[in-house]
């Protein structure tokens, strides 16, 4: 960080989605005009078409394109930028980077490379701390770890975000998970470094905000729990962290404190901690702006990147952070299936619209197309309130009543999460989402989802009579009986037959008697009455794709299928299809045509938004078909391979004695 005030006046972002669109959001309050670099996919990005300047980054992936400092570099003297804030993820830990944006007269909106370098590698930070004094868990050598070390936690030694980590709980697993480990960490780090340590499956993950100016002042902005993490990633964050014990938390800002004073830490930061009952065990420091600091801000009523700024530009930081007030709540909105092992999702984002009373940070606008080269995060939602109880109740009413017509997305997940009485308790620990997954992936009423198909048919109905010139009310002289299918998408795939007749007071439900269909009094707005209850559905037509919302918050997404639909193609028996669009990064060592399998047995790794996906078998046979191979692209449905049944050994005769002959009749 270039001592001294200087100011900014031209700031280019080296980031993208999300993150990028709050740094230009400060800077456009600030006077300051703001530089985006953008890949391929991303031209036509909001990050993009918002800022006031934008250069391309040749190419797709991240390691062509947001990783590559020389571009970055590059873009910034090509716009004539005084200064670069490199967000979260992809270089923004990179001390190098950091060190090559100084070196080039420009001002770095982070901490200083000697920081960065003395905390990115997590086991040489590790070493620091406990020379400062903070407490930790003690690393476990892999090549050396036992039964007695388990279950062991391996970590990218340079990474973050839950990319190169793996749980282990059995010792024979340990060589493949390093070998996974370490090709995600490449992948999304540029470093295969990987560390193992003791993992505590009821641990809660606190960690603690600061921010430290060149002159010495060091701010404690308060705890955040982030123990509701699914694949070792956040979801849910909240400031402060509940139900610490005062003795416990004013322990965990002193031990933050000094971690930031043991490296000479300026700009903003976040130290890490498990905390196990009332002990704390430093995890690592985070050396930029975390995903979740909206809560913080919230809470102390700050801008953490208006304060970086300031911090780079020489600014002295008042003595004391301003008291916090209230309390704050962020839900992550994954497009991702947590019913389906997690998995990303991709397509096209039709709408998407919060209620007013959330903050919403988003990378996305309606219309984009999620794509399979970066982290599925669609947007970050979050509420402040006097309490946690208020908190947590308006964000869950606020992701309920969400638009969202698109890929499948977590959001029914956060809201079960939010009102879950272990959640409201306050406590949770990492474990959560391991022994609640099922129960809150559970399929929803199924009554409330037939009468949601009842909902889109009588729309679609009314939009036919209205496109052939039909009566408003859909009554025809002569009564029939038009069928609509349709089924839920995700993640049941039901299939509703509904079946109606027009008749001359409208719409009349075919086999629903008791559910009265009231006259239309807007275009794809239905009313349905039933045993004394009225509901109002809003129906939102895509193509094939329909989604019906509720102002309760209830969402469904259907698909629209043809009266008489054409025979579907089917696959070969014993084939195995792509689950999601990816690139096949890897085979299973030995995988070749003509090899029997075992079921279960990995067979390819699929690397989609930043992670990597095991394929595995999903009977036992001989492969006898292996159309990809490393490095190719595939989309869902893609054939991948196909597993036939081993033929059965040919029966074996004895030739030195005659075969037994049968007795005579």
């Amino acid at each position: 960080m270039t001592a001294g005030p200087r100011p900014v006046t031209r700031l280019l972002v080296a980031n993208r989605g999300e993150i990028a669109r709050r740094v230009q959001r400060t800077c456009r309050a600030l006077g300051i005009t703001t530089v985006a670099v953008h890949s391929d996919p991303d031209t036509h990005a909001p990050h993009t078409t918002e800022a006031d300047l934008a250069v391309r980054l040749p190419g797709a992936a991240p390691a062509d394109t947001y990783l590559r400092a020389d571009l970055l570099l590059d873009a910034a003297r090509t716009s004539g930028a005084d200064a670069v804030h490199p967000g979260y993820g992809f270089l923004s830990e990179n001390a190098a980077f950091a060190r090559a944006v100084t070196d080039a007269g420009l001002t770095w909106i982070g901490p200083p490379p000697g920081a960065i370098a003395a905390m990115a590698s997590k086991t040489r930070a590790k070493d620091l701390m406990a020379r400062a004094g903070v407490p930790l868990l003690a690393a476990v050598d892999p090549a050396e770890a036992t039964e007695k070390d388990l279950p062991l936690l391996l970590k990218a030694a340079a990474g973050g975000g839950g990319r190169g980590m793996r749980l282990v709980r059995d010792l024979a697993d340990l060589p493949a998970q390093l070998t996974a480990a370490r090709a995600e960490a490449r992948a999304a780090f540029g470093d295969d470094e990987v560390f193992a340590e003791p993992y505590l499956d009821q641990g809660r993950h606190v960690e603690v905000q600061i921010l430290a100016d060149l002159h010495g002042t060091v701010w404690v902005l308060g705890t955040r729990d982030c123990s509701l993490q699914r694949r070792h990633q956040k979801v849910i964050e909240e400031a402060p962290a509940p139900r610490l014990p005062p003795a416990l938390r004013e322990s965990l800002h002193r031990a933050a404190e000094a971690a930031a004073r043991a490296v000479a830490y300026t700009g903003a930061g976040t130290v890490e901690f498990l905390v196990d009952e009332d002990r704390a065990h430093f995890l690592e420091m985070n050396t930029r702006l975390q995903v979740e600091h909206p809560v913080t801000e919230a809470v102390h009523g700050v801008d953490l990147v208006a304060l970086q700024i300031a911090v780079a530009e020489g600014e002295p930081l008042p003595p004391a952070p301003p008291a916090p007030s209230g309390h704050a709540v962020e839900a992550r909105l994954y497009a991702e299936d947590p019913a389906d092992d997690w998995r990303p999702r991709t397509g096209r984002l039709h709408r998407f619209r919060a209620p007013g009373h959330l903050r919403t940070d988003s990378g996305v606008t309606d219309g984009d197309t999620i794509g399979v080269h970066y982290d599925p995060l669609l947007a970050k939602l979050v509420a402040h309130a006097p309490t946690r109880t208020a908190a947590l109740r308006a964000l869950a009413d606020g992701l309920a009543r969400t638009t969202l017509h698109g890929p499948v997305t977590n959001r029914d997940l956060l809201v079960r999460t939010l009102r879950h009485p272990e959640v409201v308790a306050g406590g949770a620990d990492t474990s959560f989402y391991d022994r609640r997954l099922a129960a809150l992936t559970a399929p929803g009423d199924a009554r409330a989802e037939e009468l949601a198909a009842l909902a889109a048919a009588v729309a679609q109905a009314r939009t036919a009579a209205r496109e052939t010139g039909g009566l408003g009310g859909g009554w025809r002289n002569l009564p029939s009986a038009p069928a609509l299918r349709a089924y839920r998408a995700e993640p049941a795939g039901t299939v509703h037959e509904i079946r109606y007749r027009t008749t001359r007071d409208g719409i009349r439900p075919e086999d629903h008697p008791a559910v009265t269909v009231e006259p239309e009094t807007r275009p794809g707005t239905v009313h349905l009455t039933s045993e004394g209850v009225r509901r109002t559905y809003h129906v939102a037509v895509y193509g094939h794709e329909v989604y019906v919302d509720t102002p309760g918050g209830t969402s469904h997404a259907l698909t629209a299928l043809p009266r008489f639909p054409a025979p579907a193609a089917t696959a070969a028996p014993g084939s195995l299809l792509a689950p999601l669009p990816g690139t096949v990064v890897r085979l299973a060592e030995g995988l070749a045509e003509g090899v029997e399998v075992a079921e279960g047995a990995p067979l390819l790794w699929l690397e989609a938004m930043k992670m990597e996906h095991r394929v595995s078998a999903p009977r036992a046979g001989v492969l006898t078909r292996l159309p990809v191979e490393a490095g190719r692209q595939v989309e869902v449905g893609t054939l991948l391979a196909v597993i036939e049944d081993a033929e059965p050994a040919p029966e074996t005769h004895d030739t030195a004695r005659p075969p037994k002959e049968d007795p005579a009749p």
